[in-house]
């Protein structure tokens, strides 16, 4: 009865000893590392901290006000050709030097009914640029196209004699694309005599300024080269834009193998195109002239 007593005491007492061995022998497994928090501990050391508000870079007014603004993130190289084209030349104060600095294909469209049409067109020529007649044509708002525009309205025979002037007023053009005309573009008979009246080998650029437009179609059926723009650079003229805007023009360029761009002589714009053209042209797209695309 001893015997069995001191039995039953030894085994008792080897319990908590063994566990102590396994424990130690746990810890020398796992390299003495402890567990890490569950969820519930991280969330309440956590709860727990003192909260801070956001830290704030605040930069003196001077400095911020010239801070440039961050940049369109950038996509992977390009495959693409990209035509550019820059709308409503031809008046007083418009920055011709600055326009003439940029990239060689840039293409350029002057208003003929603009007080300078004639000099900008020489002096674009005379630096190698492409020019395009910037043809007035009727909005379907109340904006003013400007005098001798395309009127639906008009015999064919007016509409076509009033393509021929506009088209006289700019030397050396090569194309034309519309000016406004979200309203003539859209009416088959305009279109057809606007076309007819073009000299052989004269391209049209179609700006779809509105929906609805049926001037490329109508361009196809008579053997017109003909395009189509896909973005507008400048809609907004900020910054920021008009950079989300070119990049755009970019991704739809890789898309479709060649898209086309009209923009504005904004300072914003012609800053931009300044910074951002021998980049798209690093990634590896092409610009090309009006004339190259064409079909």
């Amino acid at each position: 009865m001893l015997r069995g007593s001191f039995r039953t005491i030894a085994v008792l007492a080897a319990i908590p000893i063994g566990g102590l061995v396994a424990f130690f022998l746990w810890q020398a497994i796992q390299g003495g590392e402890t567990p890490r928090e569950t969820y519930d501990e991280a969330k309440v050391l956590v709860e727990r901290r003192p909260l801070r508000p956001p830290r704030v870079d605040v930069k003196p007014a001077a400095e911020a006000a010239t801070a440039p603004l961050p940049r369109v993130q950038r996509r992977r190289r390009g495959a693409g050709s990209i035509v550019l084209i820059i709308d409503d030349l031809g008046f007083e104060g418009q920055p011709l030097e600055r326009l003439m600095k940029l990239d060689p294909n840039v293409n350029y469209s002057i208003l003929p009914n603009g007080t300078r049409a004639r000099e900008f067109a020489e002096a674009l020529h005379a630096r190698g640029f492409e020019i395009l007649c910037h043809l007035p044509m009727e909005p379907k708002g109340r904006e003013t196209p400007g005098r001798n525009a395309i009127l639906t309205s008009m015999s064919d025979d007016e509409i076509a004699q009033a393509t021929r002037e506009n088209i006289e007023a700019v030397p050396h053009a090569r194309g034309v694309n519309n000016h406004m005309g979200s309203l003539a573009t859209t009416d088959r008979r305009v279109m057809k005599s606007v076309l007819g009246a073009m000299p052989d080998g004269m391209y049209f650029i179609d700006s779809r300024t509105g929906g609805g437009s049926v001037a490329a179609d109508v361009a196809s059926e008579m053997n017109v080269p003909t395009a189509t723009r896909q973005v507008f650079l400048d809609d907004v003229a900020t910054e920021h834009a008009v950079r989300r805007q070119l990049e755009a023009l970019a991704d739809a360029a890789q898309k479709r193998g060649v898209a086309v761009g009209i923009g504005h002589p904004h300072a914003v714009t012609l800053r931009v195109l300044a910074d951002e053209l021998p980049e798209l042209k690093a990634r590896g797209f092409k610009l090309l002239r009006a004339s190259e695309v064409v079909r």
